[in-house]
């Protein structure tokens, strides 16, 4: 059983407008996104890294990497069992599984990253990954920094804690006497954290009036870590998920249950397959599939 997974923000970069214009579906998708945000997305995708890593570029920036990604393994008959997106990329995982067609999805991820920047002021928020301790163990030391929770749970010993730029500082100053290694994240404000409520809020009214179908296929859900088809239950989690943590290790976990013996990355980077085989998944970036182009 095969799973295909979509990766985040963080996973863009300068010049990936050029490298993936390699894949024939490159010209018709880069061109319907352009027209659909009406911006030039592909001069931003290949320009200033800066500008590029702002939430409302970067989003849909990968977004449409990883379309085009897909829909290039799919002309060559490679399809998954079931799939599963980290953040972002679950906008990504509905759009290949048919759930919204590529132009709501670009649109959705363009105004989910603009009501991110929105929710907080820049500087007062930020991310940083602690590594090397158990999820239980970051859990517990959240509670004692305020306005600081857990946002991703990545593998069994890297987990992302996100809040206050205050507290992030103060945390990583404490980690590093207690011997426990914490990074900052170059990220603009502080995902998957109640402070994101409001864009939360913004992004419901948009999703208010789209019919979302059913999916190709089964979906795991980065707020559950369970899988569903019913498109209902995908509109609610898909907003649960920006203002709530990504159970993603759970997710994997969960889907190792359902039989998937191999995970694809499919979009820019390897940042999923790196954490994959960290915990001794089996597990491939999509280029390294050897389909010739």
């Amino acid at each position: 059983m095969k799973a295909f997974v979509f990766p985040g923000q963080g996973s863009q970069y300068s010049g990936m407008a050029d490298d993936f214009s390699i894949y024939p579906e490159w010209n018709y998708y880069s061109e319907l996104a352009n027209k659909t945000l009406e911006i030039d997305l592909i001069s931003i995708m290949n320009g200033d890294e800066n500008i590029l890593k702002i939430t409302e570029n970067a989003q849909p920036a990968i977004f449409l990497a990883s379309y085009v990604a897909y829909k290039f393994l799919e002309k060559h008959n490679k399809t998954p069992d079931i799939i599963a997106g980290h953040s972002l990329g679950e906008y990504t995982a509905f759009a290949v599984a048919g759930v919204y067609d590529f132009e709501t999805g670009i649109y959705l991820v363009r105004k989910r990253g603009e009501y991110i920047s929105m929710a907080i002021k820049p500087g007062e928020g930020s991310m940083a990954a602690v590594l090397g301790v158990s999820p239980e163990e970051v859990e517990n030391l959240v509670k004692n920094y305020e306005g600081l929770y857990v946002a991703n749970y990545n593998t069994s010993s890297q987990t992302v804690i996100s809040g206050l730029k205050s507290s992030i500082d103060k945390f990583i100053a404490d980690a590093k006497k207690n011997g426990i290694r914490a990074r900052e994240l170059v990220v603009s404000g502080p995902f998957h954290t109640p402070f994101l409520e409001m864009a939360k809020e913004k992004m419901a009214r948009e999703v208010e009036h789209i019919k979302f179908k059913p999916p190709k296929f089964p979906i795991v859900m980065n707020s559950t870590a369970k899988e569903t088809s019913d498109p209902e239950e995908l509109k609610h989690y898909l907003l649960e998920q920006i203002s709530g943590p990504v159970y993603w290790y759970q997710s994997v976990k969960r889907m190792i249950e359902l039989g998937a013996s191999e995970f694809v990355e499919v979009g820019p980077k390897k940042v999923l397959t790196n954490m994959l085989k960290r915990e001794k998944v089996k597990a491939l970036h999509f280029q390294e599939l050897g389909i010739n182009i």
